[in-house]
């Protein structure tokens, strides 16, 4: 399996173990942030499978911690955190292992990259990995303690990278 192949593979995984997820989770913002997440690893198929085929591709630019940022001001302003069960940490807690093997594999990659535009990309899909890896520390703060975390107004735990 080339690369490529392994890549898109990878990205397909997190993709499906984010839907799974998503309908595993009661809470309507926590459903909202897999599907994001799912999404963003739909977009980095489609990237790895441009670079596959040789097409021109810019690197990915998606505001994922500001529409994540939106939904937990959402979630603060409708006091909501029902379906919320701490019970999920696990689940949350596989997901960001799988961020994290994800950016070190960019990374390497990028390293290993001769182009300098396909680094480019290697290196930008893993800084999206490390902004998924954060979403999901967010998570699991929040789902540890739901209203301590909505009620913080600094948001200081999702800033922009």
């Amino acid at each position: 399996m080339d690369i490529y192949e392994f890549a898109m593979q990878m990205e397909k995984d997190g993709e499906k173990y984010y839907r799974d997820s998503a309908q595993k989770v009661n809470n309507t913002g926590l459903k909202n942030i897999l599907c994001i997440l799912a999404d963003a690893e739909a977009k980095h198929y489609d990237i790895l499978q441009k670079m596959k085929q040789n097409e021109t591709i810019h690197p990915p630019d998606t505001q994922i911690l500001s529409n994540v940022k939106n939904i937990f001001i959402q979630m603060n302003e409708n006091k909501d955190t029902f379906g919320v069960n701490i019970s999920q940490i696990d689940l949350y807690k596989k997901a960001q292992d799988i961020e994290k093997k994800s950016k070190e594999f960019y990374l390497e990659k990028a390293e290993d990259a001769k182009d300098p535009s396909q680094r480019e990309i290697f290196l930008k899909i893993a800084e999206e990995e490390k902004k998924h890896y954060s979403i999901l520390e967010n998570i699991i703060n929040f789902v540890s303690r739901p209203l301590n975390w909505l009620e913080n107004a600094e948001w200081y735990h999702l800033e922009e990278y």
